[in-house]
């Protein structure tokens, strides 16, 4: 039985500008890929909780969209998720990128966060990209926008003083027991775990403007009576007829990339052998339809 005196858990948001790489941090801290990732901003949509474990006690991690000047329905929801995120957790983690420059952004950051009276960490990122004193200019920078706990600079990508990261956050967090046993890495069900591992290898794959204008959907996903596989049936929503020929490509190329790219991830996954088939519609302007982004996974009553 854990003794609850000694061990430490609670709720942790990831919060940040998109691209400041809150998705990376979260899969490198667990260990595992959970939540996707690209170069692309707004890759992340939804809130991802993951948890993490040690000796210590339990960290959930919500990361959550980044936050930018909503232009559609899909917008607002995803600024939503971010910002009510702050609600229901213990403490928060904010991630910039080296630098002197603070923009709107992080001022409405740090008001949020100022608001929230949350324990906040403060984290600077990608700090193998930059030299030393452009990373302690940063730490000076910021000092003044909001009360930190802690200033971690890390490499997410490299999980570069992690170690650090996590002791910083076990610090802030109240004593208490886990709230989920030691197995448990996430609370996403597969299917939208498999549904985002479809919709990154389209991010990546594709040209600059389409990602931002499709969702992925699963139609069916049934292991097979003898084991030896599973079916996955997905259909990758675009806005434009125009965009549906190129996430086909000629001769269907790019949708097989695609999809081979997703089956391989899909399958690392469920640890056993997938069969992936692919449609695509098109939807126009979907992400302005109340309805439409409901039912593509993105309906905010399931954030309260």
């Amino acid at each position: 039985m854990t003794d609850t005196n000694n061990t430490r858990s609670g709720f942790v948001a990831l919060i940040g500008r998109p691209n400041v790489g809150k998705s990376t941090l979260m899969n490198h801290l667990i260990g595992q890929k959970i939540a996707i990732t690209s170069r692309k901003p707004q890759t992340t949509r939804n809130r991802i909780q993951t948890v993490y474990n040690d000796e210590r006690g339990q960290i959930v991690f919500l990361d959550t969209p980044g936050i930018h000047r909503a232009k559609n329905k899909l917008g607002e929801y995803m600024v939503y998720a971010a910002e009510s995120t702050l609600k229901d957790v213990d403490a928060a983690l904010w991630l910039i990128e080296p630098g002197s420059y603070v923009g709107p952004s992080e001022q409405h950051i740090a008001k949020m966060l100022d608001r929230s009276k949350l324990p906040v960490i403060l984290v600077i990122n990608k700090i193998d990209k930059v030299k030393k004193d452009v990373v302690r200019t940063t730490m000076d920078t910021y000092q003044g926008l909001c009360r930190f706990e802690a200033v971690v600079a890390v490499s997410a990508l490299h999980s570069r003083n992690l170690d650090m990261l996590t002791e910083s956050l076990f610090r802030v967090l109240p004593y208490g027991p886990r709230f989920y046993d030691e197995e448990t890495v996430t609370d996403q069900p597969v299917r939208q775990i498999a549904a985002e591992m479809i919709r990154e290898k389209a991010l990546r794959s594709l040209g600059e403007e389409i990602p931002h204008g499709i969702a992925v959907v699963i139609d069916r996903m049934k292991e097979r009576e003898d084991g030896s596989m599973t079916d996955i049936e997905a259909t990758i929503i675009c806005e434009r007829e125009s965009h549906k020929g190129i996430v086909i490509g000629k001769g269907g190329v790019m949708l097989k990339k695609i999809g081979t790219e997703a089956r391989e991830e899909i399958e690392k996954l469920l640890e056993g052998r997938v069969n992936l088939k692919l449609w695509v519609k098109v939807r126009k302007d979907w992400r302005d339809s109340d309805i439409l982004v409901k039912n593509y996974g993105y309906d905010k009553k399931e954030l309260k």
